[in-house]
């Protein structure tokens, strides 16, 4: 029996149904992430799964007994509370069960207490509530109001698996999280026994979680077995086989409103019957909810800069007896792309500063290149005035957006460029505490792109973007000619965008020191793997005296280079990539069209199995051309 099912359920705010009819079943022990565009109602629906809201229409039945327990995008507590209280506030039930037995109250049914005292537990409740701290890395007599963001989130996860539901819902739960604590979280939600349905954008934790994608589209849910890369492949089929089916129905209702248009003679003979199909091909055609469009991001580089963008040689910066960097060099050039990684609080937002003149370091020497226009993207969304409108968050006293050199100058009005990033006209005049925290994100994005700037410092912006805009804005940053610093736990962006990453090393467990930090080419994955290499070094035993004396070697063997035939095929692949793409292309703009079907019928089979081919042949190129690259 399924642990909670939704059926028939009917959600609207405004004009736009959020849930249009759509259902929902959840078998025990599966771990399902729930994905959609920002503003679909993926938050919405999560609470009502939780028993929060209810639905307009619908009904949500539930298995006997099933214990739910939701953690906020934003968990809030009690001011002055202690993080042992808060967890506790878990184990609320048994910690007041112990108590009235504890005070043998005659008119007590002691009985029945210590019947339900036995179903949760609740004898040994400190010793569960100590354990969870124990695993979240917490100290009970820490203040919560004291905590940074992604401490509190552990507060609020911890009461949560201190409660032991059979269903943990999570709203977000990898936000304010560094990578360390993201992969702490993975690890915990996969070991964990019990039902799971999480909202997240982060794909690689969808897909070292989820055991199911469930996506929310149009008001309706769609359920995708497998990973988030099964889940891509399907739904981009499933896209293409909509455009063609709605390119046949608009053009059978285009055939039909020129019949019955036809003249006097025709009209005297026409059919009843096929008017009342016209009709319905109208009413289908009305009611038909289209896809969201796709936000169109550009971005102005600005006048060039010099060629050296930073240069620092041996810099270090304390804070009294804090030491947060020590002898650090590091040259950055013009386009380049560089992450920053490292735990929240290690120094991060300080190296930047350093490395872009806002700070002077206490020892060492920092030169910047010229010509440089640094525009920020703040994770917390300070220079956002809430109760401004969308048009004056955008630009302030003016209805248009200038972007594009002096040479070559872009204008734009601000209600055209506002849908640029999904944002309809009649929002315009919405103030911005009416928006979610993705569309404030993309607020900040259209802000930050209406500026000139070689130098883009992007602190944590993917938190609340939906998936389609973090690609979107993956390919953005890897075409932009000026520089980049991002500051992100979101390791396949990372991944996807940097061409080197700047690391705190600091961890002893892994050989490092206070306020170490190393550049390392590539991104987190090239990262992490050096990382470990160096955390296997550190704990080797000692060399023998013999083999100390001996001249040092190399750690790692050096690559073998390309042979010939090798290196013309590395040469060869961008051209086979380029043409593989564009006869995709091309296949899928004659499937999209009409004249194929009524032309030539016989060979759409054929070009959809080409399709499909060219998928396969691009991800054999691309992995093959990654391979040979990193040779």
């Amino acid at each position: 029996m399924a642990l909670l099912t939704l059926s028939n359920a009917h959600l609207a705010y405004g004009h736009v149904p959020l849930l249009d009819g759509t259902a929902l079943s959840l078998e025990a022990g599966e771990r399902v992430a729930l994905i959609g565009r920002n503003g679909a109602g993926k938050s919405s629906l999560l609470k009502i799964l939780a028993g929060l809201e209810k639905p307009d229409d619908g009904v949500l039945q539930l298995q006997t007994g099933l214990r739910r327990v939701y953690v906020a995008q934003e968990p809030l507590f009690d001011a002055g509370i202690t993080v042992f209280d808060a967890v506790s506030v878990g184990v609320a039930e048994a910690r007041a069960l112990r108590e009235q037995f504890e005070r043998h109250d005659p008119a007590d049914d002691l009985d029945a207490v210590m019947t339900r005292l036995e179903a949760l537990g609740g004898w040994t409740w400190e010793q569960r509530v100590d354990e969870v701290l124990h695993r979240l890395r917490l100290e009970g007599s820490d203040r919560v109001d004291a905590l940074s963001g992604g401490q509190k989130k552990r507060v609020a996860l911890g009461q949560a698996l201190v409660a032991q539901p059979d269903l943990l819902l999570l709203d977000e739960p990898t936000n304010h999280l560094d990578i360390d604590a993201i992969e702490w979280l993975q690890e915990l939600l996969v070991d964990r026994r019990g039902a799971l349905v999480l909202v997240s954008h982060d794909r690689a934790f969808i897909d070292a979680v989820a055991t199911r994608i469930v996506e929310l589209d149009r008001g309706q849910l769609r359920s995708y077995p497998g990973s988030f890369a099964t889940f891509e492949k399907t739904k981009a089929r499933e896209l293409e086989d909509e455009a063609l089916e709605r390119a046949r129905a608009d053009k059978l209702l285009a055939q039909e409103e020129v019949w019955v248009r036809k003249g006097v003679e025709a009209r005297r003979t026409r059919s009843v019957g096929r008017v009342q199909r016209l009709l319905k091909l109208r009413e289908q055609r009305v009611a038909r909810r289209e896809q969201l469009g796709q936000v169109r991001l550009e971005l102005d580089a600005g006048l060039p800069p010099g060629k050296i963008v930073a240069e620092l040689k041996r810099v270090g910066m304390r804070y009294g007896e804090r030491v947060l960097i020590e002898d650090f060099s590091a040259t950055i050039l013009r386009g380049d792309k560089v992450g920053l990684i490292g735990p929240n609080g290690v120094g991060k937002t300080t190296l930047l500063k350093l490395i872009l003149g806002e700070l002077q370091p206490t020892s060492g020497s920092v030169r910047q290149g010229t010509r440089l226009q640094v525009a920020y993207f703040d994770q917390m969304r300070a220079g956002l005035d809430l109760d401004a409108t969308l048009v004056d968050a955008i630009s302030p006293g003016s209805e248009w957006i200038e972007t594009g050199t002096e040479s070559k100058p872009v204008r734009k009005h601000v209600m055209s460029y506002l849908t640029d990033f999904l944002f309809s006209p009649e929002r315009a005049n919405s103030p911005v505490r009416t928006l979610s925290g993705g569309e404030r994100n993309r607020v900040l994005l259209a802000r930050l792109f209406a500026l000139p700037a070689n130098v883009l410092v992007l602190d944590e912006p993917t938190n609340d973007l939906d998936i389609d805009t973090l690609e979107l804005l993956e390919d953005l940053l890897q075409a932009y000619a000026g520089t980049v610093f991002l500051v992100s736990h979101d390791r396949r962006f990372l991944d996807n965008v940097v061409t080197s990453t700047i690391a705190w090393e600091g961890d002893p467990a892994y050989g490092g020191r206070t306020g170490f930090w190393r550049e390392y080419e590539g991104g987190y994955e090239d990262w992490k793997q050096q990382r470990e290499r160096g955390r296997v070094a550190a704990v080797q035993p000692a060399a023998a005296p013999l083999a100390a004396s001996k001249p040092a070697v190399r750690a790692e063997a050096p690559k073998a280079k390309l042979s010939y035939k090798e290196q013309r095929e590395l040469e060869g692949l961008p051209a086979r990539i380029e043409a593989l793409e564009t006869e995709q292309v091309a296949i899928a703009a004659e499937l999209a069209g009409t004249e194929i079907y009524t032309r030539e019928p016989q060979r759409v089979p054929a070009l959809q199995d080409r399709h499909d081919a060219i998928e396969a042949e691009l991800l054999a190129a691309l992995e093959r051309w990654e391979l040979l690259g990193s040779r």
